[in-house]
């Protein structure tokens, strides 16, 4: 089953992503993405 997830910039803290995973996944998500606030890429993380 599918649980949706909001991803933060782990630079400026800014709320900019969200997206769906799996609820059997124990470890967090971090993704390399865009971040239109710092215009430029950085590390995104779940949030709790």
């Amino acid at each position: 089953m599918a649980k949706s997830i909001i991803l933060i910039c782990e630079e400026c803290l800014a709320r900019n992503y969200r997206t769906q995973t799996n609820e059997a996944r124990k470890e967090r998500l971090t993704l390399n993405k865009y971040c239109p606030s710092c215009n430029k890429k950085t590390i995104h993380k779940e949030t709790r």
